[in-house]
């Protein structure tokens, strides 16, 4: 019998008063029951919509069937043919603006929870599948991949099946890029991130750890003297920014990227870690982002009292997922909207003392389309901190484009390519955040998949 509930099966989760002093995965994920349940809710369409919406084009009416009838490993097997991350994805993508968006079901109530079964059944084909990874035959031609992102990792895992001999370069010392570093423990768990990594593995794809191109070796090089056929960069965006106000240089102003990598990656959170974050009691974060709801949530875990989101625009105009906001909210994060940073002040040793704010008003709508933030004379006052933490979003590290004879880039710092993700530069593929700046996990998978594609036909036509 269908399920014509008008609302989705609600995620089970930890205690908001209890999660937000450990680490562990706050979402506790669907059982068998309500899985099955929440896959009843599909209407089975006959035009779904719901696949436009997905940049990695799984037939999500295939694999929400088979859930609705229990076949598992089958549902698995159809996300996999299509994404090479199913249980990343169905934790961290913004479902509600891509495939959910598009579900016939949402115009009268709430959507299919197609994120929610995604991880499902691939949390259970990890817990409970001993299948085999059939290996492609090798055809002869090898790619390199810089960065173990969700791009690189998507675009290398295609090629593997294509029968290409891949390897990654990762500049850190484990492979996953932003899944390992920016997306904390309680998101985004990393024996997840551990097990997707292995799968490629077993694919084939080696992964070469602790090498920095630009540094250790150069894309040149890589093209000329260790004959790769061609290069797909998927190196990300790491560079922080910040607003150039007076005291960011105080001692207790970081970056989110400062903060998020020496939690995830470098286990900060642990009462033995070699590199413990002091932030003290009162901490603010500025910025409206998914990074910054992942940082404010960090600083509440790691022990400070009072954690303000600091944002210029209101509520409604939060660029985070809904969800994260209300997790957020849930677990005492005290949102300070209308409000904009002018200055930190600083106390006689040079740490944090104060933030120097002024309140915003909402005018005309500007190019981005929301309402412009515009300064209300004369309501400058301070909050005392002991930290602030600047989450304004990150471009593509300049070292690649520094190093790469004929690469073209735009003015933000990224790689100029089309379409398909070709470069300015013969034999060289670039994809993700390295192209558009820091933007989801699935458009990163999406361009990945895009640019395997492409360079497979590349190689062919070369050596027709």
């Amino acid at each position: 019998m269908p399920n014509m509930s008008l609302t989705k099966n609600p995620m089970p989760v930890q205690d908001p008063n209890i999660r937000n002093k450990n680490f562990d995965e706050v979402a506790l994920g669907y059982t068998e029951s309500i899985a099955i349940d929440e896959a009843k809710r599909c209407l089975n369409c006959k035009n779904p919509k719901c696949m436009t919406g997905c940049p990695v084009k799984i037939n999500i009416p295939k694999f929400i069937n088979n859930v609705s009838l229990g076949k598992f490993e089958e549902a698995f097997n159809i996300i996999y043919n299509s994404s090479s991350l199913p249980a990343v994805c169905g934790r961290v993508c913004p479902q509600e603006t891509q495939c959910e968006k598009e579900c016939i079901r949402g115009t009268k109530g709430e959507a299919v929870a197609i994120g929610r079964l995604e991880r499902f059944v691939a949390d259970y084909h990890n817990k409970y599948s001993n299948s085999s990874i059939n290996v492609k035959e090798y055809n002869g031609h090898k790619v390199a991949v810089i960065g173990s992102g969700p791009s690189g990792l998507t675009c290398a895992g295609d090629l593997a099946k294509m029968g290409y001999k891949v390897t990654i370069y990762e500049a850190l010392h484990e492979a996953g890029g932003v899944l390992v570093y920016g997306i904390p423990e309680f998101r985004l768990p990393k024996s997840i991130v551990k097990k997707e990594v292995e799968n490629l593995s077993k694919l084939g794809v080696d992964i070469e750890t602790n090498m920095v191109i630009g540094k250790v070796l150069s894309i040149d090089e890589l093209l000329n003297d260790y004959k790769y056929d061609a290069v797909y960069i998927a190196s990300g965006a790491g560079l922080p920014k910040f607003m150039g106000i007076p005291g960011e240089n105080l001692k207790g102003v970081f970056s989110a990227n400062e903060i998020l990598t020496r939690t995830n990656l470098m286990k900060a959170y642990k009462k033995d870690s070699n590199t413990p974050i002091l932030l003290g009691n009162n901490v603010a974060i500025v910025g409206g982002g998914n990074v910054a709801m992942d940082a404010c949530r960090v600083a509440k875990r790691l022990g400070s009292e009072n954690v303000y989101i600091i944002y210029r625009r209101s509520l409604d105009e939060l660029p985070a997922r809904k969800e994260e906001i209300e997790h957020a909210m849930k677990e005492g994060i005290i949102f300070k909207t209308l409000t904009n940073p002018t200055r930190i002040i600083g106390d006689e040793f040079g740490n944090v003392k104060e933030i120097e704010v002024v309140d915003m008003t909402l005018g005309e709508p500007d190019s981005s389309l929301r309402r412009r933030p515009i300064k209300i004379e004369g309501s400058e006052h301070t909050i005392k901190m002991d930290s602030v933490i600047m989450a304004l979003g990150t471009s593509p590290n300049p070292l690649i484009k520094a190093t790469t004879i004929g690469l073209d880039t735009n003015e933000h710092g990224g790689i100029i390519t089309d379409e398909f993700g070709k470069t300015s530069k013969e034999g060289v593929y670039a994809g993700g955040d390295a192209v558009t700046g820091a933007a989801t996990v699935i458009l990163a998978m999406g361009a990945g998949k895009t640019a395997a594609q492409a360079i497979d036909e590349y190689i062919k036509s070369k050596y027709a």
